[in-house]
């Protein structure tokens, strides 16, 4: 397993580096932002191991890039900053884990091997179907250049469609998901809301992504309509 360290602190990532290639790992380091988004681009890693703070790009940056560039290898963000919004920063920028300093080298380990067992599959930060964009980390919906207002119950509909655009979702998994155990289990309170995003999402732009399927649920069409 190929892992790359990107870590501006020169004695902490020899040390890491020493310590996983005893573990058996083959390790590259960079020491900037920028060295690093360039290596993940010149080179195929199992993983990476990806500072906050560092010179020229930070961090939040570089995963970022990663995902712009459809590059969805595993990252296991390091951090001096232990605040709850500095961690779920980090994993709506696209990391698949944070961990914060000081942190157990054992722990770390555990975390990388257990990101090296989920592998890489396409897990999309911002969600698009067509011209519609669906960003869960800031609850923001455009179709085109155009902003769309949603309820907190509409955006969490729109959300589950989109996760599984093109799939056929059944009135009774959008019940169990998007919907909760104190609420309606009435299958109709669908309906109305799917009706509801129909008249914010396709119709003003004469576009039919959300279709029905008779007797089976509803699919959100992959090129949004």
């Amino acid at each position: 397993m190929r892992v790359l360290v990107v870590e501006d602190e020169v004695r902490l990532a020899g040390a890491l580096k020493r310590g996983l290639q005893t573990e058996g790992f083959v390790v590259d380091v960079a020491h900037d932002g920028v060295d690093g988004l360039e290596r993940t681009r010149q080179n195929e890693y199992d993983a990476v191991i990806l500072d906050v703070m560092l010179p020229k790009l930070s961090g939040y940056r570089v995963v970022q890039a990663l995902r712009a560039d459809k590059n969805w290898v595993p990252v296991l963000m390091l951090s001096a900053k232990d605040g709850e919004y500095d961690q779920a920063d980090g994993l709506d920028a696209g990391a698949d884990d944070y961990l914060t300093k000081p942190f157990s080298y054992v722990v770390l380990v555990a975390k990388l091997r257990a990101l090296l067992r989920r592998g890489a599959p396409e897990r999309p930060t911002v969600l698009t179907a067509g011209d519609l964009v669906l960003d869960p980390a800031s609850k923001r919906v455009t179709r085109g250049e155009v902003e769309v207002t949603l309820t907190a119950r509409e955006f969490a509909l729109l959300e589950y469609l989109m996760r599984h655009a093109g799939e056929v979702v059944s009135k009774v998994e959008l019940l169990e998901h998007v919907w909760d155990l104190y609420d309606t289990g009435e299958a109709n309170v669908v309906e109305v809301y799917v009706g509801y995003l129909r008249r914010k999402i396709d119709q003003p732009f004469g576009r039919r992504a959300v279709t029905t399927v008779r007797g089976a649920g509803y699919r959100l069409e992959p090129d949004g309509g």
